[in-house]
């Protein structure tokens, strides 16, 4: 008996080192990556996780390239589309709560709307993209349900509706959200522009620029964040932490006509709030965010526990947006990788 499970307990860390090993190969190629000379350096930070553990985490460049500042762990950036995940996270807590139901029209809570589509357009369809609405005094582009379209106002909307069932305003009911999981250091970006890193864009000339514009709804795309505060984002929202287990799965189900070409990875599958890819067997969850000067990715793998985030500053050739994803894609690409291989 003592022999058997000294041989299994044996296995068992002779399997760990060999992961262990895989890991630290992956590693150094993000580090040689992330490392190597040239005309567009990646500029953030790079955090990827473990069972909810940091296991690599590598900053580099500067917060602000005028007073070469550089890049630190509580660094703050606007992370873009990832914010959609949150605002569909406290939009199913109502649901939870018996606030709403997703099949309800968007009318019954904001009966101000003036367009036919309020009448049509549900919870769910605002959800996952496939309402339609373009402006708020404006025809929508196609019936409700009919077929996707990526919005920005569709998560506005709802983060009016979250309002409207609370009494209170979005920024303040986002802010307890966050404290309440223990994330300080996100919020909405004119909360608190402590640590808060200057974004910047690429030239035509290929000048680096600092860019001045503000996200138009924050709900949708301009909660700013840090690295490790997303990492608690992540431990908590598929810890179940956040949503109950039937939520989380609707969250997490790829919807029907959600289906978005996407501009970086081709077809691609929506939840509420966040993209669901299952290429190669490996389930991958989460969002790229893309706000001026801001480049953001946070995805993650629920079967093998490992989370990637890359908060980036620089957004260089804004016109070619695979090419400003550059760095996130090919970090992932490396994970992924070492994921097939470890199947």
């Amino acid at each position: 008996m003592f022999r058997k499970t000294t041989i299994i307990f044996l296995f068992s860390l002779f399997s760990i080192s060999i992961l262990l090993a895989r890991k630290e190969n992956a590693f150094a190629r993000i580090d040689s990556l992330i490392n190597a000379v040239s005309e567009k350096p990646f500029n953030g930070i790079v955090l990827i996780s473990w069972s909810g553990e940091v296991v690599y985490q590598k900053k580099q460049g500067y917060s602000d390239l005028i007073k070469l500042i550089p890049v630190e762990d509580n660094s703050r950036f606007v992370i873009g589309s990832i914010s959609k995940q949150m605002t569909a996270a406290m939009v199913l807590q109502e649901y939870e709560k018996g606030k709403l139901q997703l099949n309800d029209p968007i009318k019954m809570y904001l009966p101000e709307l003036s367009q036919e589509w309020a009448d049509s357009v549900t919870i769910h369809d605002m959800l996952c993209h496939t309402h339609g609405i373009v402006d708020y005094n404006r025809p929508s582009l196609f019936p409700a349900g009919e077929k996707f379209a990526y919005s920005q106002i569709g998560y506005q909307i709802l983060s009016e509706i979250v309002e409207r069932l609370n009494n209170d305003n979005f920024k303040n009911l986002s802010l307890q959200f966050f404290r309440s999981l223990g994330m300080y250091q996100t919020s909405f970006p004119d909360t608190d522009s402590v640590y808060l890193v200057k974004g910047y864009y690429e030239e035509e000339n290929s000048n680096i620029k600092e860019e001045n514009n503000k996200t138009e709804y924050v709900p949708a795309g301009g909660f700013i964040s840090t690295a490790g505060d997303l990492l608690i984002w992540n431990n908590n929202l598929y810890g179940g932490n956040i949503l109950k287990e039937e939520t989380l799965s609707r969250m997490f189900t790829k919807q029907p006509n959600a289906i978005r070409s996407h501009p970086i990875f081709g077809e691609t599958d929506y939840g509420y709030g966040i993209t669901v890819d299952t290429t190669n067997d490996i389930v991958q969850l989460g969002q790229t965010g893309y706000a001026p000067g801001f480049v953001s990715m946070d995805f993650y793998f629920p079967e093998s526990k490992i989370g990637v985030i890359i908060l980036e500053n620089i957004a260089y050739d804004v016109d070619d947006i695979k090419k400003t994803f550059f760095y996130h894609t090919q970090i992932l690409n490396i994970v992924r990788k070492d994921l097939i291989m470890n199947k």
